[in-house]
């Protein structure tokens, strides 16, 4: 089964010597759960698109320090394509700038949210019986944003949500699946980040939080990373 990646985009330069691509985070990973997955990446950001959706079996979008919200030229292309996909019925995952641009594309709005940063563990309610952990209520993951998806599409239904993050996971009829939080990442790479953007964009308070938070709570990461192979199998 052949997976398309739209890169949006990439680990800051500063750690891509440790750590993969966001791209090659999810290859890796997925890689190891769905043996029988190939992958093939697009770096969307630099332009280099598919030529057709029907170029892969399944798609999936990363996240990326742009916005979603921004009308820069490949943005409104990657709307284009993901209503395109939409319109095949061909699985779709999209994770934080991905959940949020599929956000876009499909009716909702996206913005810079009032309330700050989210970083660290962020812990989300479960809206409704999920295949990977059915008895959760509740859900862990790393994140890293400051936009959110404010509005959702009509059609979308929300599987996550959190005081901070009210559209923290969309499920749009079966064939897209979206989160806000970071199943691809690690807390190693998360601390990474946060020590990367400790007293530029991230205050030193904080920091301190969001690394408190790595310290004392854990992840649904590989559970999520395996709903994630899971969903774009039985998708397609």
């Amino acid at each position: 089964m052949k997976i398309g990646i739209l890169a949006a985009g990439i680990t800051p330069d500063p750690l891509l010597a440790e750590f993969p691509t966001y791209a090659n985070m999810f290859g890796e990973q997925l890689g190891k759960m769905q043996k029988d997955f190939s992958f093939v990446t697009f770096d969307v950001r630099l332009d280099v698109f598919p030529n057709d959706v029907e170029e892969c079996d399944a798609w999936l979008i990363t996240g990326s320090k742009d916005d979603a919200y921004s009308d820069e030229p490949w943005i409104l292309r990657l709307c284009d394509l993901i209503k395109e996909i939409d319109q095949t019925t061909r699985p779709l995952v999209g994770i934080c700038f991905g959940h949020q641009v599929i956000a876009r594309a499909l009716g909702g709005r996206v913005e810079k949210f009032q309330g700050g940063w989210g970083i660290g563990i962020h812990q989300y309610n479960v809206c409704e019986i999920l295949p990977v952990l059915p008895e959760a209520k509740v859900l862990s993951l790393c994140a890293f944003h400051q936009d959110q998806v404010v509005e959702k599409p009509a059609r979308a239904r929300v599987i996550l949500h959190s005081e901070f993050c009210e559209n923290a996971g969309l499920l749009y009829d079966d064939h897209i699946l979206t989160f806000q939080g970071h199943p691809e990442f690690s807390k190693v790479y998360e601390k990474a980040l946060i020590d990367l953007y400790d007293g530029k964009q991230l205050t030193q308070e904080q920091a301190k939080a969001a690394l408190y938070s790595l310290e004392n709570c854990d992840v649904h990461s590989n559970q999520m990373m395996s709903w994630i192979g899971s969903f774009l199998k039985q998708a397609s």
